[in-house]
């Protein structure tokens, strides 16, 4: 298991098409991508494979989240993650 945390560049954060794009990446991969939004009052966890599982998790503009994968191609699969949110998810 692997684990990296980054931080929301975009202006609308994950809405629908951001999100789909990051799902369409996270489902290249073989491992489990899992990503982790801290707040005040609780953990909030989701599916990165899933856009309805992404979109619930209400990551907004600025939010910090933590994607964890696990499996044969795991850091592979993070280093991808993690550079597509850096780079904006497309925006």
């Amino acid at each position: 298991m692997v684990n990296g945390t980054v931080k929301i560049k975009n202006p609308t954060g994950l809405h629908l098409r951001p999100a789909g794009m990051f799902c369409k990446t996270a489902m290249q991969f073989d491992c489990k991508i899992t990503i982790r939004k801290k707040t005040r009052y609780e953990d909030v966890t989701a599916n990165a494979k899933s856009v309805l599982s992404v979109l619930g998790a209400c990551i907004k503009s600025g939010d910090e989240i933590e994607i964890i994968c696990e499996g044969d191609d795991e850091e592979t699969a993070l280093g991808a993650m993690v550079q597509l949110v850096e780079d904006g998810i497309g925006e």
